[in-house]
């Protein structure tokens, strides 16, 4: 892991940022609409959205995107349905990459940021049968609370989203 270094993205990576989810986070369970993950990467320049990337040789190869959000009231516990939440957009790692623990460690480092940032839950979406996020998902602390039918963003399998969220909760 140490040949790897983890740091805050900067606005000016966003570029180098897109490229890296356009060219390794297509798969069948993403949903990556062009405009959508635009705006939601610009907002990196207006200090809305955070990211946290791992380098490898200078080069951007895991990128993981997060901010606060309002988004998923549904699943507050009693008495914080108005608090603001974290949200965990992207986490994308360069397919050379994969299998060293770098979306894990990424996500944790997302986590902490937005405990620091006072946001008390976190969540996070993947398609209901994406076994590797679910697995890193997993290993980062989260826990499968809720799975619905979602043939907007999911056209393959269950065609079903499935929301995590941090940390145990009643």
């Amino acid at each position: 892991m140490s040949r790897y270094v983890m740091q805050a993205a900067m606005p000016e990576q966003v570029g180098e940022i897109l490229a890296l989810i356009r060219e390794h986070g297509p798969n069948p369970w993403n949903f990556l609409p062009d405009v959508e993950l635009a705006a939601h990467l610009s907002a990196i320049r207006r200090g809305r959205t955070q990211a946290v990337v791992a380098l490898h040789d200078g080069e951007i190869v895991a990128v993981v995107t997060f901010e606060p959000s309002d988004a998923f009231h549904r699943y507050q516990p009693s008495g914080r349905e108005i608090e603001w939440q974290g949200h965990v957009g992207e986490v994308v790692v360069h397919r050379g990459h994969r299998g060293q623990g770098l979306g894990t460690r990424l996500l944790k480092a997302a986590v902490s940021r937005l405990l620091q940032m006072g946001l008390i839950e976190i969540y996070v979406e993947r398609h209901e049968e994406n076994q590797g996020s679910a697995g890193m998902m997993r290993k980062a602390g989260f826990v499968v609370i809720d799975v619905f039918d979602d043939p907007r963003r999911r056209d393959v399998g269950s065609r079903r989203t499935a929301v995590s969220r941090y940390g145990p909760h009643p």
